[in-house]
């Protein structure tokens, strides 16, 4: 029984390390989800980001709604925006 206990100590951190988002880019705008499939896709700025549509982003897995609303915004503070995007000219 101990040893289960041990194993699932072990286990849990491992869980805890590999799922974390590596770069720091977005951290506390966005979920980490939302960042870790920001990350796959190498977008790391948002110069990048702005080269990509909404719909773009939202099909990209670990994006919703609520991540999409507060990268708008912040986008928006930053004066970038998406790709095809009605507000703001480039």
């Amino acid at each position: 029984m101990i040893n289960l206990v041990i194993m699932a100590k072990c286990l849990n951190s491992i869980c805890a390390v590999s799922h974390n988002a590596k770069g720091t880019f977005l951290q506390g705008i966005i979920s980490a989800p939302a960042r870790r499939a920001l990350e796959k896709e190498k977008i790391n700025s948002l110069e990048k980001l702005s080269e990509y549509s909404e719909k773009e982003i939202l099909q990209m897995h670990g994006f919703g709604k609520n991540a999409m609303e507060k990268l708008k915004i912040h986008m928006m503070e930053n004066d970038r925006y998406f790709k095809n995007s009605d507000v703001g000219i480039r």
